[in-house]
């Protein structure tokens, strides 16, 4: 029996890998022929994510520890100046 409708328009998984597992490529075709590939870029991309997430989970959790120990001094003008440019930029 050959598929179903439902998944005769589905696309198939089709991983690559280089001889040194660099370049891993996702793809995938389409019945009708169309290939979409998802490159190690996304591998990168993602781990670049995943640090900047680490790195500012860090950081405040090292704030909430200075303000718990009465060491927080907020830069209030910095603050207020970050809020202003914010939501002007925002306005276009």
């Amino acid at each position: 029996m050959g598929p179903s409708a439902a998944q005769a328009g589905r696309a198939t998984d089709t991983p690559k890998t280089g001889p040194d597992g660099a370049g891993k490529t996702l793809g995938a075709r389409s019945a009708d022929g169309d290939r979409v590939e998802l490159s190690s870029t996304l591998g990168r991309l993602a781990q670049a994510i995943s640090t900047y997430g680490n790195h500012r989970a860090e950081r405040v959790q090292a704030l909430a520890g200075d303000y718990q120990a009465g060491r927080f001094r907020p830069n209030i003008q910095a603050t207020s100046r970050a809020i202003i440019a914010q939501a002007l930029a925002a306005q276009g």
